[in-house]
């Protein structure tokens, strides 16, 4: 079994910032992609940024220029730097990752449980 657990939500002002945190352990032959979505009251889950593990790096339009995602491959874990946070940032933000767990095994898409984002003054 695979687990992704997320941390570094709560509550800012508009303009402040956020780094969350999502490890992952359990089972883990490979990890290949990881990234966040959000999803904010009454409205779809979107994409907002993935990494593979060749570091390379998909944004939503939103929030390019302001996110950064990255990955630490030792610690199994992806991280996202959020900047000049506004309003409609407010969502869940939820951890996935495409793992294989065997050799032999392709890759499982997991995610967390999500974790909240407030930005409000």
């Amino acid at each position: 079994q695979v687990q992704l657990v997320e941390s570094g939500g709560g509550l800012v002002q508009p303009g402040g910032s956020l780094r969350l945190s999502c490890a992952a352990s359990g089972t883990i032959w490979a990890i290949y992609s990881m990234g966040w979505y959000r999803q904010a009251p009454g409205k779809q889950r979107e994409l907002v940024a993935s990494i593979t593990s060749d570091d390379s790096t998909n944004y939503a339009d939103s929030v390019k220029g302001r996110f950064a995602i990255s990955r630490d491959n030792a610690k199994n874990t992806v991280y996202l730097q959020m900047s000049s946070l506004k309003v409609e940032d407010t969502a869940v933000y939820f951890c996935h990752g495409d793992i294989s767990t065997a050799i032999w095994r392709a890759p499982t898409t997991y995610w967390g449980e999500g974790t909240l984002v407030t930005v409000s003054s």
